[in-house]
């Protein structure tokens, strides 16, 4: 079999664990909170965070083996964590973290429900944190382009490494 078939039939049969993901994890979820967010923004965030971060998976484990590999995955979130949040760092870097783009897809998805009294409240938040209002849509694609980018560069890796 060769490896470019392994690959398109593995990432294939993966998306089933993509979609169900998110549905497992936000069905308990509410169960123990009742956030503002609508259950279909937060669907759609989780979603596109599985589809980056399943795809930065594929990247790391044709690159290293095994140890290394499970390594980088579980140090890797948090490096991006700590570099997205982090006033610091230049804002050039920080559009690179994905974490960067869940977060503000999650705040402005919590933030869209607010009403009355409470729209200053948000607006104020918004724009202490650099948050914008309409960029969920952006923070989405941002994440599902980062999904593709790593798997094709996995699927490279791939081609040239073995």
């Amino acid at each position: 079999m060769s490896s470019v078939a392994y690959f398109l039939a593995r990432d294939t049969i993966d998306h089933f664990n993509t979609v169900v993901k998110p549905i497992v994890f936000l069905s308990t979820f509410y169960f123990f909170n009742n956030p503002r967010s609508t259950l279909r923004d937060n669907y759609l965030v989780l979603l596109a965070l599985v589809y980056c971060v399943t795809g930065i998976g594929y990247t790391l484990a044709i690159w290293f083996e095994l140890g290394l590999a499970q390594l980088c995955s579980a140090l890797l979130p948090v490096v991006l964590v700590l570099v997205g949040t982090d006033p610091k760092f230049p804002q050039f870097i920080k559009q690179f973290c994905y974490p960067k783009w869940t977060l503000e897809a999650f705040i402005v998805a919590g933030a869209k429900n607010y009403s009355g009294v409470w729209l200053i409240t948000r607006c104020g938040a918004l724009l202490k944190g650099g948050y914008d209002i309409n960029y969920f849509a952006l923070c989405i694609a941002i994440m599902m382009l980062n999904g593709v980018l790593f798997r094709f560069v996995a699927l490279l890796s791939l081609l040239k490494l073995r």
